[in-house]
């Protein structure tokens, strides 16, 4: 019997990532952060892309397409994002890439580069993929579809602490005006944009602990 496919959508530093990692291990699934996948065209785009007044060069990125290979390997269950062979798992958390990466996400040339790898990766089942558009237009028939929510405070202090426990400096507030930025141009961009899939489960986890989130989607999920 083919495994599902599964979408978790939703806002920033809900815990998509993280839940859907522990799903994936219990329910003996792939799990794929598409997030990574636009940061790591970020932080290419911040490394080779740059105009003289520090702003990102589309024109150049989206010419550099075919110099861009993506890969995630398995570490002892957890994948690692490489950029050409080179391991950018932890430089993709910047505060940087953070600032750059919705700019650079709501790009329709970006968003078709990287559409055709993830459907690919779904093709087979047994994936648990989460990003902002899986739900509505990456995995639209996906088996199972769920949304994340919380509010914007309490998306602030999980991304602070985040930030805190990878040994990068944040400040309280600008983490919170960056997630509201964030919102708002992944919310209003033209191409696939952060949206609640109609037939998607919307779960609020802002008093809700990351167990608990897990258990509720878990008691959705049935006849795996």
């Amino acid at each position: 019997m083919k495994k599902p496919v599964i979408a978790i959508d939703g806002y920033s530093s809900t815990g998509k990532s993280s839940i859907s990692k522990v799903i994936a291990e219990k329910l003996g699934l792939i799990h794929l952060d598409t997030g990574a996948l636009y940061r790591g065209v970020t932080w290419f785009a911040l490394q080779n892309c740059l105009n003289e007044d520090g702003s990102i060069n589309l024109d150049h990125l989206f010419s550099s397409f075919d110099q861009i290979e993506l890969e995630f390997k398995n570490d002892h269950g957890e994948l690692i994002l490489f950029l050409n062979h080179i391991d950018i798992s932890k430089a993709i958390r910047t505060n940087e890439v953070s600032d750059n990466v919705s700019f650079v996400a709501k790009q329709k040339e970006v968003r078709d580069f990287l559409l055709h790898s993830q459907r690919s990766l779904a093709e087979k089942g047994g994936i648990i993929m989460d990003g902002r558009d899986i739900g509505t237009v990456v995995l639209p028939n996906a088996d199972y579809k769920f949304f994340l929510t919380a509010s914007i405070d309490e998306r602030t202090k999980r991304r602070y602490n985040e930030l805190i426990s990878l040994g990068i400096e944040a400040d309280e507030q600008q983490v919170k005006e960056n997630l509201i930025e964030r919102d708002k141009i992944d919310s209003e961009r033209e191409i696939a944009p952060l949206k609640q899939a109609e037939d998607a489960i919307v779960i609020d986890n802002t008093h809700l602990t990351k167990q608990e989130t897990i258990e509720s989607i878990l008691s959705h999920i049935q006849n795996i």
